[in-house]
């Protein structure tokens, strides 16, 4: 979980972290929400293992602790808007999401990805742990109520906004 494949990794990691993390930690407290990040990963890390344990590549990167974070955010704010990108073939525009529809197709692609993947006899996954993703999203759903001591004032709308 503290290390990474390089400054791309990285860098997308850390946004998505900054994106979603700061109002998920908000409602569970810097303590509550390290132990959340932590364990998250770990749970990311088990279902990447028992997918894949005959893997001789190792697992790195925070993608899957992150991944917990993007779970715990769609049950705390489901109905918050996420500014996205949308690229249309050569045009783009942005465009507002609610936060359910935005990482319900992120989540969706990871399934998909890893899926694919698993089918693949030459494992085309780009070096990407797609049931990571999978594993920490699912440990982020099941787990944040235990860990999340407040909400805002408005329910299913984040402290900051999500742009």
């Amino acid at each position: 979980m503290f290390t990474h494949a390089g400054l791309l990794h990285l860098g997308g990691n850390m946004l998505f972290l900054w994106i979603f993390g700061n109002n998920v930690e908000d409602a569970m407290g810097p303590v509550r929400f390290l132990a959340f990040y932590l364990l998250g990963g770990l749970a990311a890390l088990a279902l990447q293992v028992a997918v894949g344990a005959d893997s001789i590549v190792p697992t790195l990167g925070a993608s899957g602790a992150i991944a917990a974070v993007l779970g715990g955010y769609i049950v705390l704010y489901p109905r918050a808007r996420v500014l996205t990108l949308l690229f249309l073939i050569i045009f783009f525009t942005f465009i507002e999401l609610p936060a359910y529809l935005f990482l319900f197709i992120w989540f969706a692609q990871q399934a998909i990805f890893g899926a694919v993947n698993l089918t693949t006899p030459s494992g085309g996954g780009g070096g990407v742990a797609y049931f990571a993703h999978v594993g920490g999203f699912a440990f982020g759903l099941l787990a944040v109520r235990l860990f999340a001591k407040r909400r805002s004032a408005a329910y299913g709308q984040p402290k900051y906004p999500v742009y």
